[in-house]
């Protein structure tokens, strides 16, 4: 971007994003959580829309001079119900867990029980945490994934649910590389008459492109964020079906927000915009095949991955085996310009803070045009770094060469 008075103004804020932009530009993104936005969505970020405050829904705001907020909110979610098949779509949420509170507000009182899927097993900390306000307010019992196969287990779910007969149901992921049996979670909902929740944070850019089952024409209610795979800015947006509209529009104003943030909503309808074009289907073709290819050399330099591969955009790997934990190998990739994410694996006997794992996903990594033969570079940088952990001249070259790559595939927006 262009900067024309930052540089004047605050110089050492504008410094300090002039030398993210060369991490950035220099380093590689790993973390499966992260992409790159167009310059049109950071253009849509920058704009006045930031300025107005526009409390309310499209035609029914609490403030003057909506005519313009109104168009660009609409257009956000008409762009959203066509990419998700939704029936309502509510476009104000301003992250992932307020999104997953709004839809908690709407439909439980506190003290509901819920069923989600344990952390260390791959669930996020807003589907039941005992530190999380999920947690706190409501009463979380848990599913986990099979300890031999890493893959979730439905019919220990569906027994789970037999026996503690949940309010809700919830489906959905922060590090499970496995497709999520959608329909089967529906029916034990619909079983023991529980409202079906699926978080599509992760996977929502691949639902969108149609390479990954999409549950909104399924479930009660979805939520996603609006960054990772559906590479748009950092907010979320909750779908449902039209008959909970009134209750989760409640829920979020003026239940736990107030003014909406419309120059996101305005980012977010670009972004949306593009997810809709043929290029994004290619893209979200991609991330799987680079995820695939990169799981696979993982597999080939002895790494043990969890449920032993990937259908998706992530993988979990298990350290153990190379003699570091997880948050070691993380300080390591950092040296090296390679930025990952330490993570929990099933059972981990290792604390939250030092796990035994490492996240690794291809959204962002994908977005700057690699493909399939570059994940085999990527995964024996990995390998070598991780092996000359201790050899810093090793670890420097390293560095150079990941730098020299990256410089090769440019940012967007940069």
């Amino acid at each position: 971007m262009d900067y024309n008075y930052l540089p004047q103004i605050d110089s050492d804020i504008f410094q300090a994003i002039k030398n993210e932009e060369k991490r950035q530009s220099e380093g590689m993104e790993l973390i499966a959580s992260e992409n790159y936005v167009s310059a049109p969505v950071l253009e849509a970020m920058a704009s006045v829309l930031n300025n107005k405050y526009s409390e309310g829904y499209p035609g029914h705001r609490y403030y003057g001079g909506q005519e313009f907020t109104d168009v660009v909110e609409s257009i956000a979610i008409e762009r959203a119900k066509k990419l998700f098949n939704a029936e309502h779509v509510n476009v104000q949420p301003l992250s992932g867990s307020p999104a997953n509170a709004a839809v908690y507000f709407a439909f439980l009182k506190p003290g509901d029980k819920v069923l989600g899927l344990k952390l260390d097993h791959g669930g996020h900390l807003s589907h039941g945490h005992p530190i999380n306000f999920s947690g706190m307010l409501y009463n979380f019992v848990q599913y986990e994934v099979n300890p031999e196969t890493g893959y979730i287990d439905m019919e220990k779910v569906r027994e789970i649910a037999l026996r503690e007969k949940p309010k809700m149901i919830v489906a959905g992921f922060s590090a499970y590389s496995r497709e999520i049996e959608w329909e089967k979670f529906k029916e034990i909902a619909d079983e023991v008459g529980a409202f079906t929740f699926a978080d599509i944070a992760h996977p929502a850019g691949l639902i969108a492109a149609g390479e990954l089952k999409n549950p909104v024409p399924i479930f009660d209610v979805v939520t996603t964020t609006t960054h990772k795979t559906l590479r748009g800015p950092r907010g979320a947006m909750i779908m449902c079906k039209e008959r909970f509209a009134k209750q989760v529009d409640r829920a979020v104003f003026p239940g736990l927000q107030g003014g909406p943030h419309e120059h996101i909503i305005a980012a977010k309808a670009v972004a949306f915009g593009e997810n809709l074009k043929p290029e994004f289907k290619e893209y979200a073709k991609q991330v799987i095949k680079n995820a695939k290819a990169m799981a696979n050399e993982f597999t080939n330099l002895g790494f043990r991955i969890i449920s032993g591969g990937t259908d998706n955009h992530l993988m979990v790997v298990d350290m153990t085996n190379k003699g570091v934990s997880g948050k070691e190998a993380e300080v390591i990739l950092d040296k090296v310009g390679i930025s990952v994410s330490r993570s929990t694996i099933p059972n981990d006997p290792n604390p939250p803070m030092n796990p035994s794992g490492v996240r690794f996903g291809t959204p962002a990594i994908t977005t700057r045009g690699t493909k399939e033969e570059d994940m085999k570079k990527i995964v024996g940088w990995i390998s070598d770094a991780i092996e000359a952990r201790n050899d810093d001249t090793k670890l420097a070259q390293i560095k150079n060469e990941v730098k020299e790559f990256c410089l090769g595939f440019p940012i967007p927006g940069i």
